[in-house]
């Protein structure tokens, strides 16, 4: 990888987690004493990491991803896994949704390369992955799968709407 994708990468981590912690962290909202919708915005940092980016690497920044919001969260290893979970699962969702031409492995996996639709089936799919995991392990039981299923997909909506209004306002190329 060049120095400009380094930094790039750099600030967006940097960014997302900032957003998450300080700003994102706020939204929880629910009923009847339980919290069903969370915002997550922070997975959009793997799922823009370059193509070519290896995958211990991959999941190594995931972890520190996932680390740094848990102590914010006071959540000990539950994003963590969530977001480690998710750059595992990531090349293989990007072997299923693979464009008939293929993918440049110098580029991100963004709107602006490989078009909205794409995109946008790219991010549900790494979202709801995501979200299933950290749901399962906070709640951890089949007693509560009722709960994981309203948590996950509540979540997903407002979680993949603020995913695709970052995406729209600053339509990142790399």
């Amino acid at each position: 990888m060049n120095s400009n994708t380094v930094i790039l990468n750099g600030i967006r981590l940097l960014l997302l987690w900032l957003l998450q912690v300080f700003i994102l962290k706020s939204i929880a909202l629910g009923w009847r004493g339980s919290v069903y919708i969370y915002v997550v915005l922070y997975p959009l940092f793997i799922m823009l990491l370059p193509l070519r980016t290896p995958r211990a690497l991959s999941l190594f920044l995931a972890f520190v991803l996932g680390l740094a919001v848990d102590v914010f969260y006071d959540s000990p290893g539950l994003h963590a896994s969530a977001s480690v979970f998710t750059a595992y699962m990531r090349p293989y969702v990007l072997y299923w949704i693979k464009p008939r031409e293929g993918y440049n492995v110098n580029h991100s996996p963004t709107k602006a390369r490989f078009g909205f639709s794409w995109f946008w089936r790219y991010a549900a799919i790494m979202l709801a992955f995501h979200l299933l995991c950290y749901f399962s392990m906070m709640d951890f039981s089949i007693a509560y799968l009722s709960s994981i299923a309203l948590k996950t997909v509540f979540s997903f909506i407002a979680s993949f709407a603020f995913i695709l209004m970052v995406m729209f306002i600053f339509n990142p190329v790399d």
